[in-house]
């Protein structure tokens, strides 16, 4: 049978795109459809814009450090509609990098909501197309729990288009996002309060991280308050927002945002005409290729429910259009190690097993680990302190994981991320020369077994 195309791409986002391009570049006639924005989630209403906002937040502490160094400024004053004027400009300057990637690689670029018909084709707001393989890659899209005046609250889709910053916000969840708009709100001048309805917020990560961002966060004047949740939320006669909490305690705030969770975007999205298979948590099941249940349908990213990072979805891309166009050149996609940062005030970064994941796994551990307070502080009050944290096999000496809580986390794991993929020792770390003065070359100086 003769197809209108080779693949059918359903949603622009980072992995749709990265396969889409790659494929035409492999030869094959593809594709892409896209109901809302080019870029999809990161972009949009995601990674970029949240780390402008970082950066925007960021700005106080420099403010407050400034003293130190012998200047003297001026009380700053910050304009909310200004960062996201700037931060709008910016998007729609990556919307038509997008843009440009797809048509310049020979992509057939349709805008508009595509729902699948069939096992081989798809409709296009009422158009038909016919496809050999059909590429699902619609995302995640963030959800609000099911209790009275959940329409009053707002999520990352609409923080970024807030018309102005809230005096005070409640941001529900215990999540990477929760910790990282609660940073932004309150570093921007918010009144800020942080609810987790567990005992302690970023559950999956190393426990010295978790508990050390607690107290980094508390000496901020966050306000965390754990093991609560909110019944329900009603507008006040002012306009302002009362959050009555499951204990019984109310507080009230300007804005609340919840960061509890993402669903796959699976809406209207035709799956009951197919084979394709959900699994028990409601994201599209595959195999270890991104193949469905229907043979010539795939799926990778967030809508899959691996492991929901924009890089990941980048490489599951990559590996789907060279397995089917390009298979002298296909690997899969290697999920351990994956280097991770949380952009967090101040923020996280790690790579490898945890302390407990080590444990759980059976291996010996020994502990390295080591805070400090960071010498661009030293000329200030700030008593703000850095934690790196080594996790080696005790047997064979290999660094299992890597975990640090400080300024520039992100950008030093990487580098990291690279010797755990080598399979690096202790040994070799210790034998490595460090970048004197830094903070990174605590990873190679440290010497003394915590535990």
């Amino acid at each position: 049978m003769a197809y209108d195309f080779d693949l059918f791409v359903i949603g622009a986002g980072s992995g749709g795109v990265r396969a889409a391009r790659f494929a035409a570049g492999f030869g094959a006639k593809v594709a892409v459809a896209e109901s809302r924005y080019l870029g999809g989630t990161c972009v949009n209403v995601g990674c970029v814009p949240k780390k402008l906002l970082v950066y925007g937040a960021h700005v106080a502490d420099e403010l407050e450090q400034a003293a130190g160094f012998g200047w003297t400024l001026e009380e700053g004053h910050f304009d909310w509609g200004t960062l996201i004027a700037n931060k709008n400009r910016e998007i729609e300057r990556l919307n038509g990098i997008y843009r440009n990637l797809l048509v310049n690689s020979g992509v057939t670029l349709l805008q508009g909501h595509a729902r699948l018909t069939g096992a081989n084709e798809v409709d296009v707001d009422g158009q038909r197309y016919t496809a050999e393989h059909i590429l699902i890659a619609t995302g995640g899209w963030p959800q609000v729990p099911d209790i009275p005046g959940k329409e009053l609250a707002i999520t990352s889709n609409e923080a970024f288009y807030l018309k102005e910053l809230p005096r005070r916000v409640l941001v529900v969840g215990g999540g990477y996002i929760a910790v990282e708009f609660a940073g932004i709100f309150q570093g921007l001048g918010a009144a800020t309060t942080l609810l987790y309805r567990g005992d302690l917020f970023l559950r999956g990560f190393d426990g010295s991280v978790r508990t050390h961002l607690k107290e980094e966060l508390e000496k901020r004047g966050l306000d965390l308050q754990f093991n609560a949740d909110i019944q329900r939320i009603d507008k006040l006669d002012d306009g302002s927002l009362k959050a009555t909490l499951k204990d019984g305690r109310e507080l009230v705030a300007d804005c609340v945002f919840y960061a509890t969770g993402r669903r796959p975007m699976l809406d209207n999205l035709g799956l009951e005409n197919t084979g394709v298979e959900l699994d028990a948590r409601g994201y599209i099941r595959v195999d270890d290729q991104y193949q469905t249940t229907a043979p010539s349908i795939l799926a990778i990213g967030d809508v899959i429910g691996r492991v929901q990072l924009t890089p990941v979805a980048l490489a599951e891309g990559m590996a789907v259009a060279r397995r089917l166009f390009k298979p002298e050149q296909y690997r899969p996609v290697d999920y351990q190690n994956i280097p991770t940062a949380v952009f967090s005030q101040p923020p996280i970064g790690t790579v490898g097993l945890t302390e407990e994941q080590a444990l759980e796994a059976g291996h010996k551990v020994q502990i390295f680990e080591s805070r400090f307070r960071a010498m661009k502080l030293t000329l200030t009050d700030i008593q703000e302190k850095t934690l790196m944290k080594l996790v080696v096999d005790a047997e064979t000496d290999k660094v299992l994981g890597c975990h640090m809580v400080g300024p520039d986390a992100g950008e030093i794991v990487q580098g990291l991320g690279i010797a755990l993929k080598a399979g690096a020792t202790k040994q070799q770390f210790d034998e490595t020369i460090g970048v004197h003065p830094t903070a990174a070359e605590e990873f190679v100086t440290m010497r003394t077994v915590t535990r």
